[in-house]
């Protein structure tokens, strides 16, 4: 069996944070837990259509915000607010009654996000696009936007074979290992005729911090070389005049 560890668990509190960000008892953190999963399921089922890559959920004593990141605000908006609205009771429903606050967070390239880039291409998927086509392009699209690298991954019937089978297309750096590198990590599911397609996107992104280069050898040797030099030069010079 594999040992897989999930690429965003991996990397909380180096260059990730919690998609749920609240405190409770023993006793209140299963009822929290299972209404935040109600919640989101209910946010991406009602906007399957905006693009919303996550969901961001904060609770106080007595009141909830929700943060949604998408990549289309006006669809979530509605026309004038009557989306928002109707998603604050509901959800607030939900909650038993608390104070609900959502607050709608622009994604500005959706090509640079590894949930919107996977959801993508199972939207091609279910639309009868052969899979390398649909993998190659949107790998050129999010190199074209920027991206360090970028590996998909699809998995099931693909083409509409009768045994499920793996492909992988890579192009760029990924070092899914480096805790430096940022790997932004997303999964969907297609459903198509034929069965479910996994897919599966790692990207890194250009706006964060590349990884630190450790010098080479011979660097080292020269900059080790100079400070030698630069040590006896400072000796020779704070030894006292001799007298004459």
């Amino acid at each position: 069996m594999g040992q897989k560890v999930n690429p965003i668990g991996y990397r909380l509190a180096v260059s990730r944070d919690w998609r749920s960000r609240w405190y409770a008892s023993p006793q209140d953190f299963p009822a929290f837990l299972h209404s935040d999963i109600a919640i989101r399921r209910y946010v991406k089922d009602k906007l399957r259509q905006a693009a919303v890559a996550r969901v961001g959920i904060e609770r106080a004593w007595n009141s909830i915000r929700v943060t949604i990141f998408t990549a289309r605000p006006g669809v979530v908006i509605g026309r004038k607010g009557s989306e928002i609205e109707r998603m604050t009771e509901e959800i607030g429903r939900m909650s038993g009654g608390k104070s609900v606050k959502i607050d709608i967070q622009e994604i500005k390239t959706p090509e640079l996000d590894a949930q919107l880039v996977a959801e993508n291409v199972a939207l091609q998927l279910e639309r009868r696009i052969s899979f390398r086509r649909a993998m190659k392009k949107t790998i050129q699209s999010s190199m074209d936007f920027g991206a360090i690298g970028i590996k998909i991954r699809c998995a099931g019937r693909l083409g509409g074979a009768e045994i499920s089978r793996s492909e992988c297309f890579r192009e760029g750096k990924v070092p899914l290992h480096t805790l430096r590198a940022p790997i932004d990590y997303g999964f969907f599911e297609a459903r198509t005729v034929y069965g479910i397609i996994g897919v599966k996107v790692w990207l890194w992104r250009p706006t964060e911090a590349p990884v630190v280069q450790r010098p080479e050898r011979g660097d080292r040797h020269e900059r080790r070389d100079n400070r030698d030099s630069r040590d006896n030069r400072d000796s020779h010079s704070q030894q006292a005049p001799v007298a004459h």
